[in-house]
């Protein structure tokens, strides 16, 4: 056996657990900062240009989690129960399958954003400039997304083997030069022509290039655990399976986040194209917090798959809750602190007044309610791990049903914008409360009935 798959059966729950997460947590928090970068710089275009980006914004984060946290949960997931049981053969294969999927999905996103995108953006409030603006940046940047696969593909594979480290030092990398090359790009430097809009996406479409290829020379050199052929692997069904049935299902999970945020996008809309921008960036501090949660999920999953595979169940377990636990605190200090003092992130992205006002109002209201997405969205990586996927997605579905339904039903009982955020966040506390309660009820394993919250060690 391995040194890092031993790590994960055998190390201290909490000390192994920081110890992969900490550089994750990190990364994943600045790899999420790209899209701020964006718009931040993109702020100084004008307000068409900020609403804009606010209306491509939940498009381009679904597919990221898609991509990154459900699809490549179902990877890591694969791999890591893969190595538990000690079969690296079958976790080279997987490797290969990965990047099947990982094209394939990816001409499928780039086809529907391009048919389908400008009219989706229309109907989430975009509206002359702002429509113009969304609808070019979204061509420009869904025209990579194969890249965009590739990239979220490779990390996964390198982190069901345990090592969070490359794909933290090719993220942070790749964000340090990113945020110099953006404003060169946007607004132009000597030799380089200002792009605008243009410009944002192009750098972003570099950074996932280039971190693709980085992550194709480490797999394929064999410096890691695994080794794949160099000649593509015939398809097969099973390694296919064992993605998928944790992947598909990963999938509803990341859809309810963005459903829920671009409904609400959509109804904000309904105060012009100021108030999607305050509810936009507001609302980007949510998505910061799956990346952030993502960093600390990764190696919770790997633990959980790993241990799964052994048959160490009750380690699982203590994983799971220990990496709910102190998710659920994190998130929950940064939803307080929004709250508290809304205008010290809102203010990084404009003064607009109307903005400033529904911004204000989403954090005040929603921003309490964050640690219960924190721990549920911890579990349900942990739930990837197990594969074990049907409660995170019954819960994902109850939350786009409350956020969306109750948020409609709230306009129309006439509580306005502060009825809608509140079903946004109760929508939240109905997640996390779902998926604790499944894995208590033993949801993991049929023959098994956990009476009690295991302590962590």
């Amino acid at each position: 056996m391995d040194p890092r798959t031993r790590r994960l059966l055998e190390g201290p729950i909490v000390p192994t657990l920081l110890r992969l997460a900490a550089p994750n947590v990190v990364v994943m928090v600045m790899q999420a900062s790209i899209g701020l970068i964006e718009t931040y710089f993109l702020a100084r275009l004008g307000l068409d240009a900020l609403a804009g980006v606010a209306l491509v914004f939940p498009v381009l984060m679904l597919f990221q989690m898609i991509s990154a946290g459900a699809m490549g949960g179902g990877i890591l997931s694969a791999i890591a129960r893969a190595l538990g049981r000690g079969d690296k053969d079958a976790a080279n294969v997987l490797v290969w399958h990965a990047v099947a999927l990982a094209v394939g999905l990816g001409v499928a996103t780039m086809a529907v954003t391009l048919l389908f995108g400008p009219a989706l953006y229309a109907a989430m409030g975009g509206r002359d400039g702002s429509l113009a603006a969304a609808t070019l940046y979204s061509h420009l940047i869904f025209s990579g997304a194969v890249l965009i696969w590739l990239f979220n593909s490779f990390a996964a594979v390198i982190r069901g083997t345990g090592n969070m480290a490359v794909p933290a030092w090719v993220t942070a990398i790749g964000a340090i030069v990113l945020i110099p090359l953006s404003p060169v790009l946007i607004f132009g430097l000597g030799p380089f022509p200002k792009l605008g809009i243009a410009g944002g996406a192009t750098a972003v479409l570099l950074y996932y290039f280039v971190g693709s290829a980085v992550f194709i020379v480490y797999i394929w050199s064999g410096r890691g655990v695994l080794k794949p052929s160099f000649r593509p692997a015939r398809l097969q069904w099973t390694p296919l399976r064992e993605i998928l049935r944790v992947g598909a299902v990963s999938s509803v999970v990341s859809v309810s986040t963005n459903v829920s945020i671009g409904v609400t996008t959509g109804l904000a809309g309904l105060l012009g194209p100021a108030a999607v921008a305050g509810y936009g960036t507001g609302a980007r501090l949510e998505y910061l917090l799956v990346p952030l949660v993502f960093g600390l999920g990764a190696p919770v999953g790997a633990m959980v798959g790993t241990a799964i595979g052994a048959g160490q169940v009750e380690r699982a377990l203590r994983a799971a809750w220990t990496g709910a636990l102190i998710a659920g605190i994190i998130t929950e200090a940064i939803g307080l602190a929004a709250a508290l003092f809304p205008h010290a992130w809102l203010a990084l992205f404009g003064a607009d007044a109307t903005m400033l006002t529904v911004g204000t109002q989403y954090l005040q209201i929603v921003g309490p309610f964050y640690g219960f997405f924190g721990a549920g969205l911890a579990l349900y990586f942990a739930s990837q791990g197990a594969g074990r996927l049907g409660w995170p997605a019954t819960a994902a579905i109850l939350r786009i049903v409350i956020a969306a339904g109750g948020g409609f039903l709230a306009i129309r009982m006439g509580l306005g914008i502060v009825g809608l955020f509140a079903a946004v966040g109760i929508a939240l506390a109905i997640f996390g409360v779902i998926n604790a309660a499944a894995i208590v009820l033993g949801a993991w394993f049929k023959r098994e009935r956990v009476a009690a919250v295991p302590q962590p060690s």
